[in-house]
């Protein structure tokens, strides 16, 4: 495979595209009109509407998908679903008002999108993908992302939801081109890749997200409001957990048979950068996560959900040092279990901060002020803040925080809102790019946060179990261990760079 290089762009040419961008940028010069003033609810304004390619439909891929667009078979059933529930006595007279908040929730989580025009597809499994492809007919697939990219020009934006191994590489192909980026998490399967991307994402101006859609609840603006607000003093330590891994890893060697590539894969392109691999059924389709050369285990699947809320609330940054013990592990696959401890600094009036990260079934001490019976986090994954007035719990995704125990929840006056709150990972990045703003996770954000979560793995796998790892952010090095750089990164296949 030749070396592809981003290809230049005629200065003459204008298109949809660009004109876009320029809009964007000069946002306040123009309006979309809503679609209720040119045609009713069916109509979509032409500067409405964002053409997006969604790169690896066939996992995670395809809810990106559906969450951008509903197909139109899902629109037509939603449509005979209301008009049947419309035929019913009202079902919610006996409700309370909670219960009534939530099936009107789930009714609103229900109803059909339109945020953007699906505009081609691509994936490197044509049978893996099949369900999205049929769901939108009028979207081009593809098989490789580069063919796509080149001969699309009216792609204004991207969605990437493949292996972690080839986030990085896509991701630069698409911002070289002028292409916004939603990438989903992990941002990168490397720290090097994490700060390419960040770096190039701000040289090629265009608006990106990570997919850690927790970071659009509510919960997470919850937590943050509540520590500015000083619910529960200075915080000091911070506990993180994750059931995961729930794929296979661990002390595993990679199968050493050789089934047939199947006819409707491109293993070439699957592979990306990675190393020349035989294909096998069990390191790809969803098992990746657990392999090395392609995913980045339970840390990197849940970090950017657990991690992330600690993180932004406590303005975290980099941490200074890392240090992990696991069990064990493999050439081939990440530990089944592990326990890192990242030591970050103090930031402004802020103490410095002790995060302690979890999986495998692994968790922190039980806290002395959670009630007896009482569930810790919520689905085997939580976050536990503790400070100097008090403690919060929260579970996965910044979903339910809590004071604990409740009876100090009920006796804190909550503060009023400072934090303008979220219509949703995919409605921001959408709408920052039809206005030229930013969204709350792009790469100037979910890039050091990868850094650090990726920072636990480096410990993870140093020979040294337990040994502390002091890391240097600016110079992107490892200080006292030269040789666990060598891990930051990793040398790609002929025919891949960034």
């Amino acid at each position: 495979m030749d070396e592809l290089t981003p290809k230049t762009v005629q200065e003459n040419q204008i298109t949809r595209r660009k004109f876009m961008a320029v809009s964007g940028s000069a946002a306040a010069l123009f309006t979309i009109v809503p679609r209720h003033v040119l045609g009713g609810d069916e109509f979509t304004a032409p500067s409405d509407m964002v053409n997006v390619a969604c790169i690896g439909v066939g996992g995670m891929g395809r809810q990106n998908t559906f969450s951008l667009r509903t197909p139109d078979a899902m629109v037509e059933q939603w449509k005979k679903d209301q008009a049947q529930a419309q035929s019913k006595p009202a079902e919610n007279q006996n409700l309370t008002p909670e219960q009534q908040e939530r099936q009107a929730r789930r009714r609103r989580s229900r109803e059909p999108k339109a945020l953007a025009n699906i505009y081609s597809l691509c994936d490197v499994d044509s049978e893996y993908a099949k369900q999205t492809i049929e769901a939108y007919p009028q979207a081009k697939f593809y098989q490789d992302f580069r063919k796509m990219l080149d001969e699309e020009k009216e792609i204004d934006a991207v969605v990437i939801a493949t292996p972690d191994h080839t986030h990085a590489v896509i991701a630069m192909y698409a911002m070289q081109r002028g292409k916004h980026v939603f990438c989903q998490k992990p941002l990168t399967r490397t720290i090097f890749e994490a700060r390419r991307l960040a770096q190039a994402a701000k040289e090629a101006n265009v608006v990106t997200q990570m997919g850690n859609q927790g970071h659009a609840g509510d919960g997470a603006r919850l937590i943050k409001e509540w520590l500015q607000d000083g619910a529960i003093g200075d915080v000091r330590e911070v506990a993180v957990w994750t059931n995961r891994p729930i794929w296979p890893q661990g002390a595993i060697a990679r199968p050493a048979d050789q089934p047939p590539v199947p006819a409707t894969l491109d293993w070439e392109l699957w592979l990306g950068p990675a190393p020349q691999k035989p294909y096998h059924q069990d390191v790809c389709h969803f098992k990746w996560r657990g392999w090395r050369d392609y995913g980045t285990g339970a840390l990197g699947d849940m970090g950017a959900h657990l991690i992330d809320h600690p993180y932004w609330a406590l303005d975290l940054g980099h941490p200074l040092s890392v240090q992990a013990s696991s069990t064990e592990y493999s050439n081939d696959a990440y530990p089944l279990a592990s326990i890192v401890t990242y030591e970050f600094p103090a930031r402004g009036n802020m103490p410095p901060v002790v995060l302690k990260w979890y999986d495998g079934g692994l968790t922190p001490p039980r806290p002395d002020e959670l009630e007896p019976g009482r569930q810790m986090g919520t689905g085997g994954s939580g976050v536990i803040y503790y400070g100097s007035k008090g403690v919060l719990m929260h579970g996965d995704y910044g979903n339910g925080p809590r004071l604990i125990p409740e009876t100090k929840m009920k006796e804190y006056q909550q503060p009023p809102q400072t934090i303008p709150r979220s219509p949703g990972i995919h409605e921001e990045w959408i709408e920052a790019i039809k206005t030229g703003g930013r969204s709350t996770t792009d790469f100037s954000y979910s890039g050091p946060l990868t850094e650090t979560m990726l920072l636990g793995n480096v410990a993870v796998f140093m020979k040294g179990q337990n040994t502390k790892l002091l890391w240097d952010a600016e110079t992107m090095k490892i200080t006292n261990v030269p040789d666990a750089n060598a891990l930051l990164h990793y040398e790609y296949r002929s025919g891949w760079s960034l």
